[in-house]
């Protein structure tokens, strides 16, 4: 049986808060030790022979309901990874890219944001993308705007594709850490066919070993895009 082969990888990023509120901690020391772990992860793809990106959820558009000194603390948080990372990128060749509207952000983190993707954009053994402020639906939305501005009457799935922020068109592998097994409305159309993969482990406690396991789980899978084996 041929391995699948995972290029595009995908993950929901759940369960700091929980993670913290089981040690006493407050919810933000949950959000530092799980950028602890992103930069881990991405370590571990850009080394890995196949993947070819891996996109985080980090800001969905509902988590602005949360606690204004949370919401803070995640853009300070952003701000000084960002910072923290870009000599970490430029040494493994990994190239940042951000997606969702960033607008809604401060000036000083979309500069931060703006820099870490221009000095990175050459890079090519891995692409890192942050979805922030970011929603599948309106991901969708905007894309067909910007083809009937264009002039488009009607739209193939194919132009759709194109028109979406991030460089492919469809996510092998999806895994959303914490026990909860839903989307939350993350890159809906890229995962139309994606393999999808939830394990109990909070956040901040996933390891490069528990990611190799499921990359192993994955390979042995059987995809059939609708078709037959």
């Amino acid at each position: 049986m041929t391995k699948s082969v995972l290029k595009n990888l995908a993950i929901i990023m759940d369960g700091n808060g929980r993670w913290a509120q089981q040690r006493g901690l407050s919810r933000t020391k949950g959000h530092e030790q799980g950028a602890e772990i992103i930069r881990d992860v991405t370590h571990y793809c850009a080394k890995h022979p196949t993947i070819e990106t891996v996109t985080f959820y980090a800001f969905s558009t509902e988590n602005w309901k949360r606690p204004t000194l949370e919401v803070d603390f995640l853009m300070r948080l952003l701000d000084k990874y960002l910072q923290k990372e870009l000599a970490t990128y430029q040494e493994n060749n990994v190239r940042f890219l951000a997606i969702g509207d960033i607008g809604a952000f401060s000036k000083k983190l979309q500069e931060r944001i703006h820099l870490t993707q221009e000095a990175t954009r050459n890079n090519t053994d891995l692409t890192h993308i942050l979805a922030l402020n970011y929603g599948g639906r309106a991901e969708i939305v905007h894309a067909v705007n910007s083809l009937i501005r264009e002039g488009k009457r009607e739209v193939t799935e194919t132009e759709i594709s194109q028109a979406l922020q991030t460089p492919y068109s469809d996510i092998d592998l999806l895994i959303r850490t914490s026990g909860e097994e839903r989307v939350s409305n993350y890159l809906l159309w890229q995962i139309s066919y994606a393999e999808l993969y939830f394990t109990q482990t909070l956040w901040p406690d996933f390891t490069t070993q528990e990611l190799d396991e499921i990359i192993t789980d994955f390979e042995q899978r059987t995809r059939r895009f609708g078709g037959l084996a």
